[in-house]
Formats: structure tokens, sequence, C-alpha cells
């Protein structure tokens, strides 16, 4: 098999599976408001259930629901009759998938479900199938073929499953006005958690800082922008900050006054009026701040006493 077979077999699966996702569209119907509504009002959880590659699914849904403001947990069926059914209130609401739509392990918990009063969700790609027929609402994920060579394996109906879990999840989201900063609430040891909860205080570099006066020779300044590791000076004069020195700001001075460079002091090359920024603000505040102003280093300050430095570097650790 050449190369360009491979590939060829790869575009027809991508061709195949989109098509499938893009008839979805044209699936869905007043049992998917209803199932939006339904969890909305529900005192309880949504569980998730499926067996085989619809659990599979079934369980990344679950995690992309409780991820973004719906409480959601997966609940294998077979573990289910071996005690997990405990788990079950009567206020929760349950999503049964079964691309069949008759699948033993799930058609076996129904009674149960609706014993426990239990509100049931059934997501299949057969509207007529025994479990479409027993839930209050179907969400049919039918397709017109899998992707597998051997019209066998889910494929493209596992591909459907997972858009309409995904579909229900961002209609969930929108409809609890869940925004980035609740996101990030559920992810602190992700990028976006750390950006919008991490303080700057925890980050910001406080110790052995890069001082000078304002008379520091330029000289000076330069052996202590080397030795601060940071790029830059911080001219402070009684206890307030005057300025800030970047090493751009050297090189342009020693570009603009070759000659008398080294008879300059800190004052002279100093830009005033430095960014600052809150110690209790968040790094995704001093990150927007830096991006705006096109700098890489934020003073940390309280009543303009000096308390630490922050650095686009930081930010990215």
């Amino acid at each position: 098999m050449g190369k360009h077979e491979i590939l060829a077999l790869a575009q027809e699966v991508f061709e195949i599976e989109a098509q499938a996702v893009k008839q979805l569209a044209n699936q869905i119907d007043s049992d998917f408001v209803a199932t939006v509504e339904a969890v909305l009002k529900s005192t309880g959880k949504f569980i998730i259930c499926g067996m085989g590659k619809s659990g599979h699914i079934g369980k990344k849904i679950a995690a992309t629901l409780a991820s973004t403001g719906t409480p959601s947990f997966f609940l294998h069926p077979g573990e289910a009759f071996h005690g997990d059914l405990g788990m079950v209130t009567p206020n929760d609401t349950v999503l049964l998938i079964s691309n069949s739509g008759k699948t033993d392990e799930v058609l076996n918990l129904i009674p149960f479900f609706k014993d426990n009063g239990n509100l049931l969700i059934g997501m299949t790609g057969k509207p007529d199938s025994i479990l479409a027929k027993n839930v209050h609402h179907h969400l049919n994920v039918a397709v017109e073929k899998e992707a597998c060579a051997l019209a066998l394996a889910p494929t493209s109906s596992t591909t459907a499953t997972l858009a309409m879990g995904d579909a229900l999840a961002v209609a969930l989201m929108k409809k609890r006005q869940f925004e980035a900063k609740d996101f990030a609430r559920f992810h602190p040891g992700g990028s976006l958690g750390r950006m919008l909860l991490t303080n700057v205080e925890t980050l910001m570099r406080k110790e052995n800082l890069p001082i000078v006066a304002p008379d520091t020779s330029s000289l000076m300044v330069v052996q202590r922008v080397s030795e601060g590791r940071l790029g830059l000076a911080i001219v402070i004069e009684n206890g307030q900050v005057e300025g800030i020195i970047t090493d751009g700001d050297i090189r342009r001075n020693m570009e603009s006054h070759e000659a008398d460079f080294f008879t300059m002091s800190a004052k002279d090359l100093m830009s005033v009026h430095p960014k600052t920024i809150n110690k209790t603000a968040k790094l995704g505040e001093a990150d927007q701040l830096m991006n705006q102003h096109k700098i890489n280093s934020l003073l940390v300050t309280e009543d303009e006493q000096l308390l630490g430095v922050i650095q686009i570097y930081d930010l990215n650790l």
C-alpha cells in the first residue's frame, strides 16, 4: 500500500465522520431542548451510563459536563448491578447511551431507574429501539455508515455520540452563564486556572532586587542590571519608586549618548512612571497589562512602595 493510498484512506474516514456529525444538526429536535431544560431544573446530578465503546464516550461526556458547570459522573452498567446503584438518588437525571438501543446491560437498569423516579434520557442510533421507547426524551445519533472498512467497529457512531454530548455540555454551559473564571475554579492545575486564580504575590521576585539610587552612575547601573538577572534596575529614592531602567534603555542611551554615556546617572537613564500592579492582582491581569504595553516586567507595589517584580517569563513557568 503506497503513501497516497494510505492518505486517501485517512481522508475518507475524516469525510465520513464529518458528514455524520454534520447530519446531527438535522436530527436534533424538541427532545434536545427538553433534555437541557430537565437537567437545568434538576437538583441532582446528571448520570451518564453506557457499555463498551458507548461507555468510553460516556466517560468523556461526563467529564466535559462536570468541568463546565453540570455536576455529572459516569456509572458503569456492570458495576451498577453490584452496588453502584446506591449512588443514584431520585433527583438525578440519567443518560443511557447505546447505539443499537438494545444493549442488555443498559436495558436491565431501566426498571430500577423508573422505580427510583429518575428522569431518563436515551441516546441511540435507533429511534425505534427498545431503549428509545422507554425513556422520557431521546437523542438521535444515527449515522449513515461507519468509517470502519468492515462497517463493524464503532467509528462514525461514537464520533456522533461524542458530538451530541458536547452539544449538551455547551448548551448547558451557556444557559448556566458559565464563564472562564468558573472553568478555572474547576481546573486549578491548568494554565487557565493558574492565570485566573493565582495572585501576583505568589510568583513575584522579591529577593535581591536590582535597586539603584537616582545618582547611581551609569557604570554601576549596568553592573546592577547584570547582577540582578532581570534585565532591569529599579530607581528608588526615600523608599519611593522613581523609575525603571531596562537593558533596552541602556542600549538606546549608549547609542544616542555614545561619547558621554559613562558620565550619566540613573536618573538620566530611567523611564519615569513605570507600569505597576498590586500584589493581589491575578496573573491573568498581569499578562494582559504586559501584552497591552508591550513590556516584559511589572513592578509590584503598594502605596508606591516596591514589593517585588513580576515578569512575562514567570507566567509561562
